[in-house]
Protein backbone atom coordinates (compact mmCIF):
# COMPACT_ATOMS: atom_id res chain seq x y z
CA UNK A 1 0.00 0.00 0.00
CA UNK A 2 1.53 3.44 -0.70
CA UNK A 3 1.90 6.06 2.09
CA UNK A 4 -0.06 9.07 1.08
CA UNK A 5 -0.76 12.60 3.52
CA UNK A 6 -4.32 11.37 5.10
CA UNK A 7 -5.57 7.98 4.78
CA UNK A 8 -9.72 8.03 5.43
CA UNK A 9 -10.95 4.06 6.06
CA UNK A 10 -14.32 3.33 7.11
CA UNK A 11 -15.87 0.05 7.33
CA UNK A 12 -18.22 -1.38 4.00
CA UNK A 13 -20.88 -3.47 4.70
CA UNK A 14 -22.77 -5.21 2.28
CA UNK A 15 -25.44 -3.69 -0.36
CA UNK A 16 -28.20 -6.48 1.16
CA UNK A 17 -27.69 -4.76 4.66
CA UNK A 18 -28.50 -1.26 3.47
CA UNK A 19 -32.01 -0.10 3.25
CA UNK A 20 -32.58 1.24 -0.58
CA UNK A 21 -32.21 4.25 -1.09
CA UNK A 22 -35.55 6.17 -3.02
CA UNK A 23 -33.92 7.79 -6.23
CA UNK A 24 -32.34 11.50 -6.39
CA UNK A 25 -32.34 10.84 -1.95
CA UNK A 26 -28.89 12.29 -0.79
CA UNK A 27 -26.14 10.14 1.20
CA UNK A 28 -26.37 11.74 4.63
CA UNK A 29 -22.89 9.95 5.23
CA UNK A 30 -21.40 11.71 1.85
CA UNK A 31 -20.14 15.19 3.07
CA UNK A 32 -20.42 18.01 0.58
CA UNK A 33 -18.07 20.58 0.61
CA UNK A 34 -18.29 23.49 -0.93
CA UNK A 35 -15.64 24.82 -3.41
CA UNK A 36 -14.83 28.19 -1.48
CA UNK A 37 -14.24 25.65 1.92
CA UNK A 38 -11.76 23.21 -0.83
CA UNK A 39 -10.30 26.76 -1.48
CA UNK A 40 -9.46 27.82 1.78
CA UNK A 41 -8.04 24.43 2.90
CA UNK A 42 -5.48 24.47 -0.02
CA UNK A 43 -2.09 25.26 1.33
CA UNK A 44 -1.66 27.88 -0.87
CA UNK A 45 -4.63 30.07 -0.93
CA UNK A 46 -2.71 32.59 1.95
CA UNK A 47 0.05 32.80 -0.39
CA UNK A 48 -2.46 33.91 -3.39
CA UNK A 49 -4.47 36.00 -1.70
CA UNK A 50 -1.65 37.88 -0.10
CA UNK A 51 -0.42 38.20 -3.47
CA UNK A 52 -3.33 39.37 -4.91
CA UNK A 53 -3.50 41.99 -2.05
CA UNK A 54 0.01 43.09 -2.54
CA UNK A 55 -0.02 43.28 -6.59
CA UNK A 56 -3.57 45.88 -5.72
CA UNK A 57 -2.13 48.15 -3.04
CA UNK A 58 1.18 48.84 -5.56
CA UNK A 59 -1.12 49.29 -8.35
CA UNK A 60 -2.89 52.36 -6.43
CA UNK A 61 0.12 53.23 -4.62
CA UNK A 62 2.86 52.70 -7.10
CA UNK A 63 0.56 52.23 -10.66
CA UNK A 64 1.99 55.31 -12.50
CA UNK A 65 6.07 55.00 -11.59
CA UNK A 66 6.78 52.78 -13.76
CA UNK A 67 6.59 48.93 -11.01
CA UNK A 68 4.71 47.22 -13.96
CA UNK A 69 6.49 48.11 -17.20
CA UNK A 70 8.52 45.14 -18.46
CA UNK A 71 11.87 46.50 -16.75
CA UNK A 72 10.27 46.91 -13.65
CA UNK A 73 8.61 43.61 -13.84
CA UNK A 74 12.19 41.96 -13.99
CA UNK A 75 13.55 43.52 -11.36
CA UNK A 76 10.91 42.73 -8.93
CA UNK A 77 10.77 38.90 -10.69
CA UNK A 78 14.49 38.58 -10.37
CA UNK A 79 14.82 39.51 -6.51
CA UNK A 80 11.49 37.01 -6.16
CA UNK A 81 13.46 34.76 -8.52
CA UNK A 82 16.35 34.47 -5.86
CA UNK A 83 14.45 33.59 -2.75
CA UNK A 84 12.13 31.36 -5.00
CA UNK A 85 15.24 29.01 -5.60
CA UNK A 86 15.90 28.85 -1.50
CA UNK A 87 11.59 28.72 -0.69
CA UNK A 88 11.45 25.82 -2.43
CA UNK A 89 14.07 23.89 -0.84
CA UNK A 90 13.10 25.39 2.71
CA UNK A 91 9.88 24.31 1.91
CA UNK A 92 9.81 20.41 0.99
CA UNK A 93 12.41 20.19 3.87
CA UNK A 94 9.59 21.91 6.42
CA UNK A 95 6.86 19.52 4.91
CA UNK A 96 9.41 16.93 6.11
CA UNK A 97 9.52 18.37 9.60
CA UNK A 98 12.94 19.74 9.67
CA UNK A 99 14.86 22.99 9.04
CA UNK A 100 18.19 24.13 7.61
CA UNK A 101 19.43 27.52 9.07
CA UNK A 102 23.02 27.41 6.97
CA UNK A 103 20.78 28.26 3.82
CA UNK A 104 22.40 31.27 3.88
CA UNK A 105 25.98 30.85 5.02
CA UNK A 106 25.82 27.89 2.53
CA UNK A 107 25.61 30.96 -0.43
CA UNK A 108 28.19 32.55 0.99
CA UNK A 109 30.53 29.92 1.40
CA UNK A 110 29.55 28.25 -2.17
CA UNK A 111 30.73 31.71 -3.54
CA UNK A 112 33.89 31.45 -2.38
CA UNK A 113 34.22 27.89 -3.84
CA UNK A 114 33.51 29.12 -7.03
CA UNK A 115 35.68 32.35 -6.87
CA UNK A 116 38.82 31.21 -4.79
CA UNK A 117 39.69 28.59 -7.01
CA UNK A 118 39.22 30.34 -10.34
CA UNK A 119 40.75 33.67 -9.41
CA UNK A 120 43.82 32.44 -7.46
CA UNK A 121 44.43 28.68 -7.98
CA UNK A 122 43.20 29.33 -11.72
CA UNK A 123 40.86 26.62 -11.88
CA UNK A 124 39.08 26.24 -14.97
CA UNK A 125 35.63 28.23 -13.75
CA UNK A 126 33.49 24.86 -14.80
CA UNK A 127 35.72 23.06 -12.69
CA UNK A 128 34.97 25.52 -9.96
CA UNK A 129 31.72 25.27 -10.30
CA UNK A 130 30.94 21.68 -9.80
CA UNK A 131 33.69 21.47 -7.07
CA UNK A 132 31.34 24.14 -5.03
CA UNK A 133 27.64 22.08 -6.42
CA UNK A 134 29.37 18.96 -5.04
CA UNK A 135 30.87 20.73 -1.68
CA UNK A 136 27.50 22.06 -0.66
CA UNK A 137 25.49 19.07 -1.65
CA UNK A 138 28.38 17.38 0.55
CA UNK A 139 27.89 19.56 3.24
CA UNK A 140 23.67 19.25 3.30
CA UNK A 141 24.35 15.23 3.30
CA UNK A 142 26.73 15.82 6.64
CA UNK A 143 23.96 18.30 8.14
CA UNK A 144 21.00 15.37 7.64
CA UNK A 145 23.19 12.65 8.29
CA UNK A 146 23.84 14.36 12.03
CA UNK A 147 20.45 15.17 12.61
CA UNK A 148 19.81 11.40 12.00
CA UNK A 149 22.40 9.85 13.67
CA UNK A 150 22.27 11.87 16.54
CA UNK A 151 17.97 12.91 16.58
CA UNK A 152 18.76 16.30 17.73
CA UNK A 153 16.76 18.80 16.48
CA UNK A 154 17.51 19.80 13.09
CA UNK A 155 17.27 23.46 14.60
CA UNK A 156 20.29 23.25 16.85
CA UNK A 157 22.51 21.08 14.10
CA UNK A 158 21.96 23.36 11.26
CA UNK A 159 22.92 26.86 13.75
CA UNK A 160 25.95 25.06 14.60
CA UNK A 161 26.78 24.95 10.70
CA UNK A 162 25.48 28.49 10.12
CA UNK A 163 28.21 29.78 12.30
CA UNK A 164 30.79 27.27 10.87
CA UNK A 165 30.34 28.45 7.38
CA UNK A 166 30.21 31.77 7.49
CA UNK A 167 33.35 31.75 9.76
CA UNK A 168 35.03 29.48 7.22
CA UNK A 169 33.93 31.62 4.43
CA UNK A 170 35.30 34.99 6.03
CA UNK A 171 38.72 32.96 6.85
CA UNK A 172 39.23 31.28 3.68
CA UNK A 173 38.33 34.70 1.63
CA UNK A 174 41.53 36.83 4.38
CA UNK A 175 43.42 33.77 3.75
CA UNK A 176 43.96 33.08 0.34
CA UNK A 177 43.09 36.66 -1.07
CA UNK A 178 43.58 38.69 2.14
CA UNK A 179 40.22 40.33 1.70
CA UNK A 180 36.82 39.38 2.02
CA UNK A 181 35.14 40.44 -1.94
CA UNK A 182 36.46 38.28 -4.73
CA UNK A 183 36.01 40.43 -8.04
CA UNK A 184 36.79 39.17 -11.70
CA UNK A 185 34.63 35.91 -11.34
CA UNK A 186 31.66 37.73 -14.07
CA UNK A 187 35.12 37.91 -16.25
CA UNK A 188 35.67 34.75 -16.33
CA UNK A 189 32.06 33.08 -16.71
CA UNK A 190 31.37 35.19 -20.17
CA UNK A 191 34.45 33.85 -21.60
CA UNK A 192 32.66 30.31 -20.69
CA UNK A 193 30.32 28.77 -23.14
CA UNK A 194 29.31 26.21 -20.04
CA UNK A 195 28.67 28.68 -17.20
CA UNK A 196 27.82 32.15 -19.78
CA UNK A 197 25.16 29.57 -20.98
CA UNK A 198 23.93 28.35 -17.61
CA UNK A 199 24.20 31.03 -15.48
CA UNK A 200 24.48 34.41 -16.72
CA UNK A 201 22.96 36.86 -18.65
CA UNK A 202 19.73 36.45 -20.38
CA UNK A 203 17.66 34.19 -21.97
CA UNK A 204 15.06 34.78 -24.71
CA UNK A 205 17.46 37.31 -26.37
CA UNK A 206 16.49 36.90 -29.92
CA UNK A 207 12.54 36.89 -28.81
CA UNK A 208 12.95 40.59 -26.89
CA UNK A 209 15.34 41.45 -29.60
CA UNK A 210 12.55 40.64 -32.52
CA UNK A 211 10.06 42.06 -29.84
CA UNK A 212 11.16 45.30 -30.25
CA UNK A 213 11.57 45.18 -33.67
CA UNK A 214 7.75 45.04 -33.89
CA UNK A 215 7.14 47.84 -31.18
CA UNK A 216 6.37 45.65 -28.03
CA UNK A 217 8.95 46.35 -26.67
CA UNK A 218 11.27 49.34 -26.07
CA UNK A 219 14.36 49.87 -28.08
CA UNK A 220 17.49 51.59 -27.13
CA UNK A 221 19.52 54.07 -29.95
CA UNK A 222 21.89 50.87 -30.40
CA UNK A 223 18.75 49.08 -31.37
CA UNK A 224 18.95 46.68 -28.50
CA UNK A 225 15.94 46.09 -26.41
CA UNK A 226 15.83 48.00 -22.85
CA UNK A 227 14.86 44.93 -21.66
CA UNK A 228 17.30 42.11 -23.34
CA UNK A 229 15.64 38.93 -21.82
CA UNK A 230 14.84 37.04 -19.15
CA UNK A 231 17.16 36.93 -16.48
CA UNK A 232 18.60 33.25 -16.07
CA UNK A 233 17.86 33.00 -12.20
CA UNK A 234 13.80 33.15 -12.94
CA UNK A 235 14.19 30.19 -15.79
CA UNK A 236 15.95 28.62 -12.89
CA UNK A 237 13.53 29.57 -10.49
CA UNK A 238 10.77 27.95 -12.83
CA UNK A 239 12.15 24.90 -14.19
CA UNK A 240 12.94 24.29 -9.95
CA UNK A 241 9.57 25.16 -8.87
CA UNK A 242 8.05 22.70 -11.56
CA UNK A 243 9.75 20.09 -10.37
CA UNK A 244 9.39 20.45 -7.19
CA UNK A 245 5.30 20.85 -7.11
CA UNK A 246 5.23 17.87 -9.63
CA UNK A 247 7.48 15.93 -7.18
CA UNK A 248 5.09 16.68 -4.35
CA UNK A 249 1.57 16.12 -6.00
CA UNK A 250 2.32 13.39 -8.51
CA UNK A 251 5.00 10.88 -7.16
CA UNK A 252 6.18 8.67 -4.14
CA UNK A 253 8.52 10.40 -3.30
CA UNK A 254 6.23 13.10 -2.89
CA UNK A 255 3.80 11.31 -0.73
CA UNK A 256 6.87 10.08 1.74
CA UNK A 257 8.03 13.63 2.18
CA UNK A 258 4.49 14.67 3.70
CA UNK A 259 4.36 10.98 5.27
CA UNK A 260 7.97 11.25 7.21
CA UNK A 261 6.72 14.97 7.73
CA UNK A 262 2.72 13.96 9.56
CA UNK A 263 4.48 11.18 11.56
CA UNK A 264 7.88 10.05 11.60
CA UNK A 265 7.64 6.97 12.83
CA UNK A 266 4.21 5.91 11.27
CA UNK A 267 5.48 6.41 7.84
CA UNK A 268 8.65 3.99 8.91
CA UNK A 269 6.60 1.11 10.20
CA UNK A 270 4.91 1.05 6.56
CA UNK A 271 8.12 1.10 4.73
CA UNK A 272 9.03 4.53 4.15
CA UNK A 273 12.64 5.42 4.38
CA UNK A 274 12.47 8.17 6.69
CA UNK A 275 16.10 8.69 6.97
CA UNK A 276 16.99 8.69 2.91
CA UNK A 277 14.09 10.73 2.55
CA UNK A 278 15.64 13.24 5.41
CA UNK A 279 18.98 13.36 4.07
CA UNK A 280 18.16 13.73 0.26
CA UNK A 281 15.83 16.99 1.50
CA UNK A 282 18.66 18.41 3.38
CA UNK A 283 21.13 18.26 -0.07
CA UNK A 284 18.43 19.62 -1.85
CA UNK A 285 18.31 22.71 0.00
CA UNK A 286 22.47 22.80 -0.27
CA UNK A 287 22.04 22.48 -3.97
CA UNK A 288 19.39 25.29 -4.25
CA UNK A 289 21.68 27.58 -2.05
CA UNK A 290 24.69 26.63 -4.31
CA UNK A 291 22.57 27.80 -7.06
CA UNK A 292 21.32 30.70 -6.14
CA UNK A 293 25.43 31.50 -5.58
CA UNK A 294 26.74 30.55 -8.58
CA UNK A 295 23.78 32.72 -10.57
CA UNK A 296 24.42 35.20 -8.11
CA UNK A 297 28.72 35.11 -8.33
CA UNK A 298 28.15 34.41 -12.37
CA UNK A 299 25.41 37.89 -12.46
CA UNK A 300 27.14 40.50 -10.11
CA UNK A 301 31.04 39.40 -11.18
CA UNK A 302 31.93 38.91 -7.52
CA UNK A 303 31.44 36.67 -4.33
CA UNK A 304 32.00 38.35 -0.85
CA UNK A 305 32.00 36.83 2.81
CA UNK A 306 28.50 37.93 4.03
CA UNK A 307 26.66 36.95 0.69
CA UNK A 308 23.36 35.59 2.14
CA UNK A 309 22.74 36.74 5.44
CA UNK A 310 19.73 36.37 6.65
CA UNK A 311 18.37 34.32 3.78
CA UNK A 312 17.88 31.33 5.65
CA UNK A 313 15.02 33.51 7.63
CA UNK A 314 13.87 34.92 4.51
CA UNK A 315 13.45 31.13 3.49
CA UNK A 316 11.09 29.73 5.94
CA UNK A 317 9.19 33.31 5.76
CA UNK A 318 8.44 32.55 2.11
CA UNK A 319 7.57 29.08 2.79
CA UNK A 320 5.09 29.75 6.17
CA UNK A 321 3.71 32.22 4.25
CA UNK A 322 3.18 29.50 1.24
CA UNK A 323 1.36 27.59 3.58
CA UNK A 324 4.44 25.34 5.25
CA UNK A 325 3.32 24.42 9.07
CA UNK A 326 6.04 24.70 10.98
CA UNK A 327 5.10 21.29 12.58
CA UNK A 328 5.64 19.33 9.17
CA UNK A 329 3.06 17.26 7.21
CA UNK A 330 1.83 20.50 5.36
CA UNK A 331 2.26 22.81 2.26
CA UNK A 332 2.88 23.92 -0.87
CA UNK A 333 5.64 24.55 -3.40
CA UNK A 334 3.80 26.54 -5.13
CA UNK A 335 3.05 28.64 -2.35
CA UNK A 336 6.25 29.20 -1.16
CA UNK A 337 7.00 30.55 -4.59
CA UNK A 338 3.85 33.16 -4.35
CA UNK A 339 5.61 34.10 -0.60
CA UNK A 340 8.72 34.58 -2.56
CA UNK A 341 7.41 36.27 -5.47
CA UNK A 342 5.42 38.93 -2.45
CA UNK A 343 8.74 39.38 -0.95
CA UNK A 344 9.96 40.46 -4.29
CA UNK A 345 7.21 42.66 -5.04
CA UNK A 346 7.30 44.17 -1.55
CA UNK A 347 11.12 44.92 -1.50
CA UNK A 348 11.16 46.32 -4.89
CA UNK A 349 8.07 47.95 -5.28
CA UNK A 350 8.03 49.97 -2.05
CA UNK A 351 11.21 51.92 -3.60
CA UNK A 352 8.52 53.02 -6.22
CA UNK A 353 6.72 54.97 -3.63
CA UNK A 354 6.77 57.41 -1.02
CA UNK A 355 7.03 54.34 2.11
CA UNK A 356 10.13 54.92 3.74
CA UNK A 357 11.98 51.57 2.79
CA UNK A 358 12.47 50.86 7.19
CA UNK A 359 8.87 49.21 6.68
CA UNK A 360 10.18 46.85 4.78
CA UNK A 361 10.87 44.11 7.89
CA UNK A 362 7.59 45.28 9.48
CA UNK A 363 5.27 44.41 6.77
CA UNK A 364 7.05 41.21 6.31
CA UNK A 365 6.77 40.35 10.16
CA UNK A 366 3.08 41.35 9.94
CA UNK A 367 2.86 38.86 6.51
CA UNK A 368 4.54 36.16 8.57
CA UNK A 369 2.27 36.33 11.44
CA UNK A 370 -0.83 36.55 9.41
CA UNK A 371 0.40 33.52 7.68
CA UNK A 372 0.60 31.78 10.42
CA UNK A 373 -2.76 32.47 12.30
CA UNK A 374 -4.19 32.02 9.26
CA UNK A 375 -3.06 28.14 8.44
CA UNK A 376 -3.31 27.47 12.21
CA UNK A 377 -7.03 28.64 11.53
CA UNK A 378 -7.29 26.23 8.38
CA UNK A 379 -5.73 23.25 9.75
CA UNK A 380 -8.42 23.25 12.84
CA UNK A 381 -11.31 23.46 10.76
CA UNK A 382 -9.88 20.93 8.46
CA UNK A 383 -8.98 18.49 11.55
CA UNK A 384 -12.64 19.21 13.04
CA UNK A 385 -14.41 18.55 10.09
CA UNK A 386 -12.90 14.84 10.04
Amino acid sequence: MGVVDHFHLGSRKHDAEQPAQPSGASDERVRKESWFKHLLSRPEFAALAGTVMVFIVFAVGAGNSGMFNLDGIMNWSQVAAYLGLIAVGACLLMIAGEFDLSIGSMIGFAGMMVALPTMYFHWPIELSIVFAFVGSMALGALNGYLVMRTRLPSFIVTLAFLFILRGLTLALSVMFADRTIISGVGDVAAQSGFAHALFQGVAFHGLFKWLGHVGLVKLLDNGEPLVPGVPKVIVWWFALAAVGAFTLAKTRFGNWIFAVGGDANAAKNVGVPVRRVKISLFVLTAFCSCLFAVLQVCDIGSAAADRGLQKEFEAIIAAVIGGSLLTGGYGSVIGASFGALIFGVVQIGITYTNIDSDWFRVFLGVMLLFAVLFNHYVRSRVAASR
